[in-house]
C-alpha cells in the first residue's frame, strides 16, 4: 500500500507547476526559478574590482548592499558582448548572498511542471551541463532550465569562497 502511495505522490509532483523567469543570452533562451529573483534592473556600469575574473564586471550598491555583477554572456563565452538599452541585470537572492547577473534581455514568466522539463543530453567533456536542470519545449521555442543557485555558488565563480569559510 505504501508503494502505491509513493507512486501517486510522484505523479502529483509531475503536475505541480512552478514559475520560471526566462531571459536571453545570445540566441538561446534560459529559465531560472522565479523564487530566486529579487528584482530586475536596467544595466548600469558597476564599480570595477581589481583582479576579478573577466565575467565579474564589478559591484553595485543596491540600497546599502554591495552586489557583485556577473555577466553570464562572458561566463558562457557567447562571443561579442554589447550593452544595449535591452540589457538588464537580474538581481538574485541566493540565501545569504545577493548577486546580479547581466543578460541580453528578459522575456517573460512561464509555468512549467517537472514532467515538461527533459534531462539535458550528455555533451562532450568540454561542455559543462552541471548547471542545467533540463530542457523544456514550449510551442516553437526551446528553453534551457538552469540551476542558477548552483551556478552562482560554484567554486569557479569566486563569489562565495569568503562567505563559505
Amino acid at each position: 500500500m505504501e508503494a502505491g502511495h509513493k507512486l501517486g505522490t510522484q505523479a502529483d509532483e509531475n503536475l505541480v507547476m512552478q514559475e520560471y523567469l526566462t531571459f536571453t543570452l545570445g540566441n538561446e533562451e534560459y529559465a531560472i526559478d522565479i523564487l530566486k529573483v529579487q528584482e530586475i534592473r536596467g544595466y548600469e556600469k558597476p564599480t570595477l574590482i581589481a583582479k576579478a575574473p573577466p565575467f565579474i564586471k564589478g559591484v553595485i550598491n543596491l540600497r546599502g548592499t554591495i552586489v557583485p555583477i556577473v555577466d553570464l554572456r562572458i561566463k558562457f563565452e557567447l562571443g561579442q558582448v554589447d550593452y544595449t538599452p535591452l540589457t538588464v541585470v537580474i538581481i538574485l537572492n541566493l540565501g545569504a548572498r545577493v548577486v546580479g547577473v547581466v543578460v541580453d534581455s528578459v522575456s517573460d514568466v512561464i509555468m512549467l511542471s517537472a514532467a515538461q522539463i527533459r534531462p539535458a543530453p550528455d555533451f562532450s567533456a568540454t561542455f559543462d551541463t552541471q548547471y542545467i536542470v533540463g530542457l523544456a519545449s514550449m510551442e516553437s521555442r526551446m528553453v534551457i532550465v538552469t540551476d542558477i543557485e548552483r551556478l552562482m555558488t560554484s567554486a569557479d565563480m569566486a563569489l562565495v569562497d569568503e562567505a563559505m569559510e
